[in-house]
């Protein structure tokens, strides 16, 4: 691939990302958004319609990972990266979201710093920020 190819691509995943970010009040339903910026500690839960957040949640952990196997496939160029990436993202999706259904029907009695962190790995790209590095290195110790 063309070096100035696969930077413009790597910029516009990127950017994909930041507008996912930042149109996020638009795009997707999270009260929980309001909620935790306030004195959560201190108030009760928002009237939350749980199906509706969560199918909103899933969506943008949806979005996320393509555009982060897309990054990674970008940045490696490699069918072996790529796929351990799919695993990794399908298995962090159901050890993420199934619990964090159980703590919203559970309307976080068991505490709030469990579902806030959960609901961070799903809307956020933070595994990218751990692949990214992992892969790397993977692929200078393999020179």
């Amino acid at each position: 691939m063309n070096k100035y190819l696969k930077i413009v691509l790597l910029l516009i995943a990127f950017l994909f990302l930041f507008l996912i970010r930042g149109f996020s009040k638009e795009l997707f339903y999270d009260p929980l958004i309001v909620y935790f910026k306030n004195d959560y500690l201190y108030s009760n839960m928002p009237e939350i319609d749980s199906l509706r957040l969560i199918k909103d949640l899933c969506f943008r952990y949806f979005l996320n990972s393509i555009i982060s196997i897309s990054i990674i496939w970008l940045f490696f160029l490699r069918k072996d990266y790529v796929k351990f990436t799919v695993y990794f993202y399908a298995i962090a999706f159901v050890m993420l979201v199934v619990p964090f259904a159980f703590l919203l029907k559970d309307q976080f009695e068991s505490g709030y710093v469990l579902p806030f962190y959960i609901r961070r790995f799903i809307i956020h790209p933070l595994f990218l920020l751990i692949l990214l590095p992992a892969f790397y290195f993977q692929k200078l110790s393999n020179k």
